[in-house]
């Protein structure tokens, strides 16, 4: 261990340590879940967004995608994946770009295509609020990241208030005629005053989705597979299991917890992808620590997680290439780590937050030899023993200067290095460009610096400005640094942008670094709260962006035309982003009718190289959502209305496929009894026909194993007309 990886754990050990002689302080009941435990005195800063309670309920009332929830909140998309496994965009920047924390875990992609990214790893189910920071992110739960953070927290344990058990629990079902899906879910709690026992299980299938019209030839999905109809968007179909269990103590002042999870997908169809997820395991666990002191507040958890993960041709992709039976591709990715946060109380106005984190990745991905000429006799090693760690502190003070003016200051390091051993190819074929990376210095070390500034002032009743800077850094990720090969079948096989290109890594990537400026300016009416609206422009340079450039050496010339899929490598280059996020609600009273409430979002955003102007891949165009909700006794019934701009200026580097303009009526109802909830609804009222604006380029069916076979321009389709039905039942 390095010394300072040495000198971090030493001291979240003193700072668990010092606990046990603390005074009894607060009595207050906190929520051992939270990422970090503020005090009663001061609070943490809200996050940009918050789904909770009913908003929540009604956006997962038929899903099966954790990170699709978070689609319509200003300046928020999902960057299309399998069924499970789309990709949170904040402000044009997804992926690795943004953090999850998983009720207080960070959790790595394992797969060269990011099939298995952090959010796939819940359902949505087990979801019991998603905060979203973006832009300007507190250091404390901020870290190796640029876009921002989403925080996952599951539901806060309930303890028995005399000394009987208690249990409690709740069933749902849901169905989804577009592509069959359907699902179930069960919670089951059990309690004392001490103890609290929580099982969450759930899963989840659906066939292909339909499109609302034919968008390619019916036919054969590919030479001895099965047929696909003109309409039928080839590999989308998925199944996914998941399990969570929580243990939870109770008392004053200590409260300890133990998180189990296991997740197991048998397939998952990509239809933005040329290879399928064929299985995937998963098994994680955490020990939490919550603990409350006259002085404040200290919040830890070490944790474990493992996946596995498998790779091939599902059945609407060419299995066969002469004699070689598919590419089997195998990923193993494990996570170690611990985190300490603590609120020290200076004042009634006043608290430093500071903290640490210690975490160690380890992977390997190797593909068996399959046959043929071009898969064997060895095994091919994409990324042997790859080692990313990083060692993390930070500090925040968060004032309240006056009634009016509040502000919170951090500063956040972290040492992050990486390394890869030695690789091979299937034959000699490879031995150039294996040899040349194995000839290289492959171990970096990062020593990144985030600093962030916010401050809230209130210039009269009703309007509150927000005000944020920072300097964010991300380093770049194993698969971008470490994946060498430049023969054209194994760089399309690394892939995380969905575009049907080929990519190589660079091992000499620098991390990305990140200036942003914030505004968001809020306007209620403060008298009688019937309105409100929040402007929220914004501004970012980032230095340094890992993009890509034209790959020009070995075989990568080969498919770098003017149309057409190409061959690129991972590179840095300078990138800008500005934009506004503007929402708008209104209550518009009540009558015989029920009450009625319209909200509106708008989101604009431009990101572009700033070298060359070149869009930057997979921005969502000028977007709008708005909502009239009716409550109406024990119903609440929703009109929505999403509307997409056209993309009339897609990544000329990448060939990105332009997309036209669409508009997405929906409605939604629910009806809520004293136990039972049912929610029933038609999504894409209107049966439009549309391509995806962040959907990809379509490569679900065919030889896709080969660079020229796939059709190119031929963007992903929506999903066509889709009723769904949900029921809850809880006890």
């Amino acid at each position: 261990m390095q010394p300072f990886a040495k000198l971090a754990l030493a001291t979240a050990i003193a700072t668990l340590s010092a606990t046990a002689g603390a005074d009894h302080g607060h009595d207050e009941q906190r929520r051992i879940n939270d990422i970090v435990v503020s005090s009663p005195l001061l609070p943490m800063p809200h996050s940009d967004h918050t789904l909770a309670g009913d908003e929540l309920q009604q956006r997962r009332s038929a899903a099966s995608d954790s990170a699709a929830l978070l689609s319509s909140l200003p300046g928020v998309s999902a960057i299309s994946g399998g069924g499970v496994s789309s990709l949170p965009q904040l402000r044009g920047l997804g992926d690795d770009r943004v953090k999850i924390d998983l009720d207080g875990i960070s959790l790595i992609s394992a797969c060269g295509n990011h099939m298995n990214p952090p959010l796939s790893y819940t359902d949505p189910s087990q979801i019991d609020e998603l905060a979203v920071f973006v832009g300007v992110t507190p250091v404390a739960v901020g870290g190796d990241s640029i876009a921002g953070t989403v925080v996952v927290r599951s539901a806060a344990p309930q303890f028995s208030p005399n000394g009987q058990w208690i249990s409690s629990g709740n069933l749902s079902s849901y169905y989804r005629s577009n592509g069959d899906g359907h699902g179930v879910n069960v919670a089951l709690n059990a309690a004392n005053q001490q103890l609290a026992l929580r099982y969450e299980g759930s899963v989840a299938a659906a066939n292909n989705y339909s499109a609302a019209a034919a968008f390619k030839a019916a036919g054969a999905a590919a030479s001895g597979r099965g047929y696909l109809a003109g309409d039928e968007v080839g590999s989308t179909a998925f199944e996914s299991h998941n399990h969570a269990l929580r243990i939870d103590s109770a008392g004053d002042q200590h409260r300890f917890g133990l998180d189990i999870g296991y997740q197991h997908i048998p397939y998952q169809g990509f239809a933005n992808q040329r290879m399928d997820m064929l299985d995937n395991t998963s098994y994680r666990a955490a020990l939490r620590h919550a603990g409350e002191y006259d002085w404040g507040s200290v919040a830890s958890r070490i944790y474990w997680e493992n996946t596995e993960h498998f790779m091939n041709f599902g059945p609407d992709k060419l299995f066969w290439y002469g004699t070689a039976a598919g590419m089997p591709m195998e990923t193993e990715g494990t996570s170690r780590g611990i985190a300490v946060d603590v609120d020290y109380q200076l004042g009634n106005q006043q608290i430093v937050r500071f903290g640490g984190e210690l975490q160690q990745y380890r992977l390997d991905d190797w593909w068996e030899a399959s046959g043929g000429m071009m898969m064997a006799p060895d095994t091919f090693w994409n990324i042997r023993d790859g080692e990313r760690d990083r060692n993390a502190v930070f500090v925040e003070l968060q004032s309240r200067h006056s009634e009016t003016l509040s502000s919170l200051v951090g500063v956040r390091y972290e040492q992050v290095t990486s390394d890869a051993a030695d690789v091979q190819g299937y034959n000699a074929m490879y031995s150039g460009d294996a040899d040349l990376f194995n000839a290289l210095d492959r171990r970096q070390r990062d020593d990144n610096i985030d600093i962030s500034g916010q401050l809230s002032y209130q210039l009269a009743p009703g309007h509150q400005l927000e005000l944020g800077i920072a300097r964010k850094v991300r380093s770049p990720n194993l698969y971008e640094r470490y994946t060498w090969t430049r023969g054209g079948m194994g760089m399309r096989m690394i892939n995380t942008a969905g575009d049907g290109n080929g990519y190589t890594g660079d091992v000499a990537l620098q991390p990305e670094i990140a200036h942003s400026v914030t505004a968001d300016w809020t306007l209620t009416d403060h008298r009688a709260e019937r309105w409100a609206v929040t402007l929220a422009p914004y501004y970012t340079l980032v230095d340094d962006y890992i993009d890509a450039k034209l790959c020009t050496l070995g075989m990568c010339n080969m498919a770098n035309m003017a149309e057409g899929f190409r061959y690129l490598q991972y590179a840095n280059r300078d990138a800008r982003l500005w934009g506004i996020d503007i929402s708008a609600q209104r209550d518009l009273g009540g009558d015989r009718w029920g009450h009625w409430q319209a909200a509106a979002t708008v989101s604009y955003i431009n990101a572009e190289r700033r070298d060359d102007g070149d869009t930057l891949y997979n921005t969502l165009p000028l977007a709008a959502d708005v909502t009239v909700t009716q409550h109406w006794g024990s119903f609440t019934n929703r009109l929505t209305w999403q509307l997409v701009a056209a993309k009339d200026d897609p990544s000329l580097l990448r060939n990105e496929v332009a997309t036209s303009g669409y508009g997405l009526v929906g409605l939604h109802s629910s009806w809520s009894g004293n136990s039972l909830r049912i929610d029933v609804g038609i999504d894409n009222l209107l049966d439009q026909s549309y391509r995806l604006a962040q959907g990809g380029a379509y490569t679900g069916q065919g030889k896709t194993m080969s660079g020229l076979d796939v059709p190119w321009g031929v963007a992903l389709a929506g999903p066509g007309r889709s009723l769904y039905l949900s029921a809850n039942y809880a006890w």
